[in-house]
């Protein structure tokens, strides 16, 4: 009876030792959110930086060791004279436009404590309005526009970000740090490019806002 019993406790060991193996080998494969995309080879000849008009770009931007820093006040200047729009220290990628395909953005962000009412990301470009995506620092959580947490506690530690839009599908996804975390529709056809760095929302920014970025790639499908 003993015996018994020890080679049913042995099967259950042997069991749950091989679906421990299982799954740790899904997990290792998990797929990629890159994973059946293409890189798309771009230099800093694509990087069009905009700033508060008023200002040098080293006043609002610096690059040190990749490491890409963009900072703006919530009183400073549009990115130029006469711009009903909010101030921003931005990359706007630029020879890469498109109209259709999938196509995937990817970097890794830093938000330091206290920046909020913060756009970090955007696809710009929409049928009826200015933007596809943007995502928004509040109060710590990384918001889709204001509504959808993407991403809780995001403050002072760096996040990998991947967006991909199909347009054809008319779907945004959004993964953090290589989970997916959102599904969306677009917002109508049009011509799109990707946007990264700082831009202060309509309403809610705090007086100094700030996103560090490193590890910016394009792919598409």
């Amino acid at each position: 009876m003993a015996e018994m019993k020890m080679a049913s406790c042995l099967k259950k060991v042997v069991f749950l030792l091989l679906l421990s193996s299982l799954a740790a080998q899904q997990h290792l494969c998990a797929a990629d959110p890159t994973d059946g995309f293409t890189r798309v080879q771009f230099t800093d000849q694509n990087r069009k930086l905009q700033k508060p008009y008023d200002k040098a770009p080293e006043d609002r931007y610096s690059k040190v060791d990749g490491v890409e820093k963009f900072w703006i006040y919530t009183n400073d200047k549009p990115f130029k004279e006469g711009s009903p729009t909010r101030p921003r220290t931005e990359i706007r990628i630029t020879g890469h436009d498109y109209t259709s395909g999938v196509c995937q953005f990817e970097g890794n962000f830093f938000v330091p404590q206290g920046t909020s009412g913060a756009i970090i990301m955007q696809v710009f470009g929409a049928a009826n309005e200015a933007t596809t995506l943007q995502l928004r620092v509040i109060n710590g959580d990384l918001k889709y526009y204001g509504n959808n947490v993407v991403a809780a506690n995001i403050y002072s530690r760096w996040v990998r970000l991947n967006v991909i839009h199909n347009v054809g599908a008319g779907k945004v996804t959004i993964f953090i740090d290589g989970n997916q975390k959102l599904v969306v529709n677009d917002h109508g056809g049009a011509t799109f490019y990707f946007k990264y760095g700082v831009y202060g929302a309509l309403s809610g920014s705090s007086n100094y806002m700030e996103s560090r970025w490193k590890g910016i790639k394009l792919f598409k499908k």
